[in-house]
C-alpha cells in the first residue's frame, strides 16, 4: 500500500522484506487508526511508523509530525533513518533535542521540515518558546515508552499530548498516535487509553 516515492526509498535502502511489527503495523497506520504497538529495539520499528508518515504527510506544512523519543542519540538515529526512507518524498524532518545549542535548532527550524524527531523536554522547552506549534499536528508517535518513563519523562509526554488534543482546531481531523514499547505496563496501558481513541 505504499507510493512508489515511498517504496523508493526503501529499495535504496536495500528493504526486502518488512519485519513482523513492520507487517503488522504499516498497513494499520496507513488507515489512520491508533496503535500501540510492541517490538523490541532493533526490530524496524522506525520504518513501521515512518514510512506511513512518509506516505500521508504533506509536503511543505510544517510540524505536522511529532516523534518522541528518550535520548539525543535516538532522535538524532531517527531523523537520520526519516530522511533517508523519505528521500525520494518532498518530506523532511529534523531533530530536537537538549546539550545543543537553541540556535542552530532554530535555523532547521525556519525551513519548516514536517517532521519533528525530538526528546519531551526540549520539544516541551521550543512549544513554551514559540519556536514550534501543534497547530498543524496529524501524526504523533511515542517511540520507546517504557523507556521514556523510566527516565523520567512522564509529566512533559503528559503535556505534550494535552496541548496536542487541545491545539486541534473545531473540526479538525484529531491527530493519528502511535505508541511504540518493548515492553507494555499497567502504566503504558492508562496512558494510551487516555490518549488514543479507535
Amino acid at each position: 500500500g505504499l507510493q512508489s516515492s515511498v517504496l523508493r526509498g526503501l529499495a535504496a535502502a536495500e528493504f526486502t522484506k518488512p519485519s513482523d511489527i513492520q507487517s503488522l503495523l504499516i498497513p494499520r497506520a496507513l488507515t489512520g487508526v491508533d496503535i500501540l504497538g510492541q517490538a523490541r529495539t532493533g526490530t524496524g520499528k522506525t520504518a513501521a511508523y515512518g514510512l506511513p508518515i512518509l506516505q500521508k504527510a504533506q509536503d511543505g506544512v510544517e510540524f505536522q509530525a511529532i516523534i518522541l523519543v528518550p535520548t539525543r542519540e535516538l532522535a538524532v538515529q531517527v531523523d537520520s533513518e526519516i530522511n533517508r526512507l523519505g528521500k525520494f518524498t518532498d518530506i523532511h524532518s529534523t531533530p530536537i533535542y537538549g546539550g545543543q545549542r537553541i540556535s542552530e535548532q532554530m535555523h532547521e527550524l525556519r525551513h519548516g521540515p514536517e517532521i519533528l524527531v525530538g526528546t519531551p523536554g526540549r520539544v516541551m522547552d521550543l512549544l513554551e518558546r514559540r519556536l514550534i506549534h501543534f497547530r498543524n499536528i496529524r501524526f504523533v508517535v511515542l517511540d520507546e515508552v517504557d523507556r521514556m518513563l523510566d527516565i523520567g519523562f512522564r509529566d512533559d509526554i503528559r503535556r505534550i499530548l494535552s496541548q496536542v488534543s487541545s491545539s486541534q482546531g473545531q473540526g479538525a481531523a484529531r491527530a493519528q498516535t502511535i505508541f511504540c514499547s518493548a515492553t507494555i505496563s499497567e502504566e503504558i496501558e492508562r496512558l494510551a487509553r487516555s490518549y488514543m481513541h479507535e
